[in-house]
């Protein structure tokens, strides 16, 4: 895959395979939680959305693995008749107790979204947007300097993870810009249209997230 091709296609298996050996199982996690939430509406299961969650929370380690592995037991045990596209949407939510350190699990979930959504070619264009705001360009990694974490960066960078206030983003970016970053992928990456999720490349860089 070139950085042409990463920027431009939605091929997402291509994609985490440019990845390999790069990733975090939190990268992950966040990833297929991310493609949960676009179809969201169509988790009807409580007990479904809370794997969503629970999954967010391991990411951050605020919950334990047996706690996902029991909501996710406890959400299959309950399923209850849906239709095609509502069923397809929670077992996405269902199977991302699965979601591991390699991409098989992750794709499962990411596929199951896709099905469930109105646009199967629309929810694969807009997954591999997901992709590119949380691994942002394996071909040229940016950097973070210190001299620009100040107080004001930090906060907001935290608000903006914690309150998932996107719309934040270009503020972030003028106060990274105030503190000295020139850094055009950093700047350009928050004012522009996203998508933007948990596990945003820009804000982890600031966060120290991984």
């Amino acid at each position: 895959m070139t950085e042409m091709e990463w920027f431009s296609g939605h091929d997402r298996g291509a994609m985490l395979d440019q990845m390999v050996g790069k990733w975090s199982k939190r990268q992950l996690r966040l990833f297929a939680s991310a493609c949960c939430r676009r179809v969201w509406p169509l988790i009807v299961s409580d007990a479904a959305r809370r794997v969503v969650e629970l999954t967010e929370l391991c990411a951050d380690g605020l919950a334990t693995e047996l706690d996902l592995q029991a909501a996710a037991s406890f959400a299959e045990a309950n399923t209850f008749s849906l239709d095609t596209s509502t069923a397809r949407a929670n077992t996405a939510a269902e199977s991302l107790a699965t979601v591991d350190n390699y991409s098989g699990p992750c794709m499962l979930v990411a596929q199951c979204a896709e099905f469930a959504a109105e646009s199967e070619e629309g929810e694969r264009i807009a997954q591999a947007g997901l992709l590119r705001d949380i691994f942002g360009n394996p071909f040229r990694p940016a950097a973070i300097d210190p001299a620009w974490l100040t107080s004001t960066v930090v906060a907001l960078a935290e608000g903006i993870y914690q309150d998932r206030a996107f719309e934040r983003l270009p503020i972030l970016a003028d106060a990274l810009q105030d503190a000295g970053c020139e850094n055009a992928d950093i700047l350009d990456h928050c004012r522009g249209p996203g998508p933007h999720v948990r596990g945003c490349w820009v804000v982890d860089l600031v966060l120290g997230k991984e």
